[in-house]
């Protein structure tokens, strides 16, 4: 009886520690199964709960399965070719240059594919190109081409080595548990680590720095160490190279500086670059290219990281910029070309499908971000990209609904800015901003205009033609120095011949235009006005713009009012960069026998002059036809201004700068002027019916009725003999302020910075 006793406590003994061991076990494997969650792959953009969401709704999310359709067909192509990973030799739009950035592209893809297809014949060809690369990586030296202050392996500059990468680290991602230990040692040992070491510690003077190759650079590094779990890569893409100084007073390729402040790492371009309104300091199209490696990374710390808040870093700023972004954009789409951007760039762009499927599955679900993917008619393959197919599955898109804005400059959007007025068909785009960095342009208080997508009064953009190789192999073009960037290839005022700041970006990067006032809540008229104080010394621009719905007029049409005062007298030309053929003058002018350069530097060497004339009257107008439409310029002058039609083209044997012609009005030694104009788009001529509608201006007249220190009066005019003011307060900007005015022994009196009467004044 004892021993049985004590056998059944040996019994429940045994028991009890086979049960405190099971419970030990159960709780390991549950510590484990959570590790493995973390630690799982893919996890960087496409996540492995990701993966199983999109397979679970492939064949009824119509965008994605289109998107995964056509992607499937490119890569399968691709596979057929094979594999080709040749010496670097080239610049940009040469072979190797081209294939290299083709690689990378089609690795990412071709990653993802084999995570939502499961088919291992595409992890097989994203390993067998990695090794190829491992292989060459190892023994490559640096790029021959010599150009670039920072040189890579693959490309010609770091920033395309950055490019490849930030692809690259998604793909090897999505392959990660395809590949053996031994695989990922040598691909890690022998080509990422050390191709992360050069784009940064290597190459600090491109690394090293807030700039858009530094973002590229940042990202490049720190998505590789997520996917590697290298915390030491992790912290150098976030923060910059630790303890590291550099020359302050080194530039790079494009005259910017290097370093010139000591900030640098991925969190420093969050903060420096944009405004507090999403605005990137560059302008858009850089802002489009920076967008990419802004929002990937951004999307694999968010996944990875989730503790750094990425998304809420500087009050959420990267998500509103894309808001910024897309406004910057036309009627068709088209980014405006402000500062070093190439016309035609647009947000069907690969990265701005990447920003609009982020912004709209990190932010607050925007349902007219859905109508911009729509258009776009392509997602991103992965979590996000499967947000939006679902958001437009649901029928939840609604129209993006572009409006006039005011768009701040600066970390702390006290630096200017660029204000976008709105009315119907019509946008434009004034520019009152910082320089932008080294892709800036000596433009302050610039503009440009547009009807429903189409160019009216253009910006040049920048002289370059991108990875195009006969042309300078597809970089810039020394013409983007000698004309892009003058002042006079933009519309504003170029005092003495000489550009903003002497064209010296050391000059020009320690200042920027500020804000007047900015009012865009009356339907009717939507006004900006800024003013300039440094671009010359002892010379002040106030520049008021006003986009105006006057019901007595077929269309909204501009008012431009840009007041100048010195201290001494100056020569001022102001140029309209008109597109279309001339329809008529109201002033006579001389076609020179022999075409001759404006002048001999700073923009004016790449001018000729094709008509001369003596302003005749008090208004002077030209009257064009572009895209089936007219228009027409009317612009206050006296007996002393000369009209000079000029086109681009001087001093330019290879043909890099397109030949486009101006009006440009110049006045001639003078203190204190104010230049006022208007712009109509009216009517319309078929070529078909060969019947021309409105071709004739509907504005008789503009005269200034006052212009003091505080005020300044415009009268228009129209053909039935309408008259209504414009007043703006030149000094007292307040939204608040009360003004009382008499003009003509009447008594006008409104609230705000300016007025606009209804009626007729006469």
């Amino acid at each position: 009886m004892r021993v049985s006793w004590i056998k059944l406590f040996q019994l429940i003994i045994f028991s009890m520690v086979m049960l405190s061991c099971q419970k030990e076990k159960s709780t390991s494997k549950a510590q484990d199964t959570a590790t493995t969650t973390v630690n799982s792959h893919p996890k960087l953009i496409l996540t492995a709960q990701g993966v199983k969401d999109i397979r679970a709704q492939l064949g009824s999310i119509p965008i994605f399965d289109h998107t995964l359709k056509a992607v499937q067909e490119e890569i399968d192509a691709e596979i057929a070719k094979g594999i080709d990973t040749p010496i670097p030799v080239d610049y940009s739009g040469g072979y190797t240059h081209v294939r290299h950035k083709r690689n990378m592209i089609v690795m990412q893809k071709a990653g993802v594919l084999y995570q939502i297809l499961n088919d291992e014949k595409y992890a097989k060809y994203v390993k067998d190109m990695l090794m190829q690369y491992e292989a060459m990586y190892k023994t490559l030296p640096l790029h021959p081409k010599t150009r670039s202050y920072a040189r890579g392996k693959l490309f010609w500059q770091c920033l395309n080595d950055s490019n490849w990468l930030v692809y690259v680290s998604q793909a090897y991602d999505c392959i990660y548990n395809f590949l053996s230990e031994e695989e990922r040692n040598a691909l890690e040992t022998n080509l990422f680590r050390p191709f992360a070491d050069h784009i940064s510690v290597d190459s600090p003077q491109f690394y090293q720095r807030v700039h858009n190759h530094s973002t590229w650079g940042n990202a490049a590094v720190g998505m590789i160490g997520l996917v590697m779990d290298d915390e030491e890569l992790i912290d150098r893409a976030l923060y910059g190279i630790k303890d590291l100084k550099l020359d302050t007073t080194k530039k790079d390729d494009d005259g910017g500086f290097l370093n010139k402040d000591g900030k640098a790492g991925f969190l420093a371009n969050i903060e420096e670059p944009f405004s507090p309104d999403g605005y990137y300091n560059e302008g858009p199209y850089y802002q489009r290219y920076a967008m990419y490696p802004f929002l990937i990374f951004a999307e694999g710390l968010h996944n990875v990281k989730p503790e750094l808040k990425i998304f809420e870093y500087k009050d959420g700023v990267l998500l509103k910029s894309i808001n910024a972004l897309l406004n910057l954009s036309d009627a068709d789409g088209d980014f405006f070309p402000l500062n070093d951007g190439q016309k035609g760039m647009s947000y069907y762009n690969d990265a701005l499908v990447t920003a609009v499927d982020i912004s709209y599955h990190f932010g607050t679900q925007d349902p007219g971000l859905l109508s911009i993917a729509k258009e776009q008619n392509k997602v991103l393959l992965d979590d996000s990209g499967l947000a939006v197919a679902l958001g437009l599955k649901e029928g939840k898109a609604e129209p993006f609904n572009k409006k006039s804005i005011n768009l701040s400059d600066g970390p702390n959007g006290t630096q200017g800015g660029v204000a976008i007025l709105r009315n119907k068909e019509i946008e434009l785009v004034f520019k009152y901003a910082a320089q932008g960095s080294s892709h800036g342009h000596y433009d302050k208080l610039s503009y440009s205009l547009y009807e429903n997508g189409d160019e009216v009064i253009q910006d040049y953009g920048l002289a370059r033609f991108v990875n195009i190789e006969q042309k300078g192999g597809g970089n810039y073009l020394k013409e983007n120095k000698t004309w892009a960037k003058q002042t006079i290839a933009h519309n504003t005022l170029t005092v003495n011949e000489t550009s903003h700041f002497k064209g010296k970006y050391d000059i020009g990067s320690l200042h920027h235009s500020d804000l007047h006032y900015f009012s865009s809540e009356n339907k009717k008229i939507q006004v900006s006005s800024a003013i300039e104080q440094n671009a010359y010394p002892e010379t002040e621009m106030l520049r008021t713009m006003a986009v105006i719905n006057d019901s007595d007029l077929e269309k909204p049409y501009v008012l431009d009012i840009m007041r100048v005062t010195s201290n001494k007298a100056n020569q001022y030309d102001f140029p309209y960069y008109f597109l279309g053929q001339v329809i008529k003058t109201n002033f006579e002018y001389k076609t020179p026998e022999v075409l001759k350069p404006l002048g001999t530097k700073n923009g004016y060497q790449h001018l000729f002059v094709e008509g001369m004339a003596q302003a005749e009257g008090n208004n002077s107008k030209l009257s064009w036809l572009n895209n089936k439409k007219f228009y027409t310029l009317t612009t206050i002058t006296n007996n002393k201004d000369k009209l000079l039609f000029t086109r681009i083209g001087a001093n330019d044997p290879e043909f890099n700068l397109r030949r486009d012609p101006a009006l440009l009005l110049r006045r001639e030694n003078t203190k204190n002027t104010t230049f006022v104009s208007t712009i109509e788009t009216h009517g319309s001529y078929s070529p078909v019916t060969e019947s021309a509608i409105n071709s004739n201006s509907s504005i008789k007249e503009l005269k200034v009725l006052l212009d003091t220190h505080d005020y300044t009066v415009i009268a228009i005019t129209n053909i039935e003999g309408i008259t209504k003011l414009f007043i703006t307060s030149n000094t007292n900007a307040s939204k608040e302020a009360e003004h009382m005015l008499t003009i003509n022994d009447k008594e006008y009196t409104w609230k705000g910075p300016y007025m606009l009467t209804e009626t007729n004044t006469n």
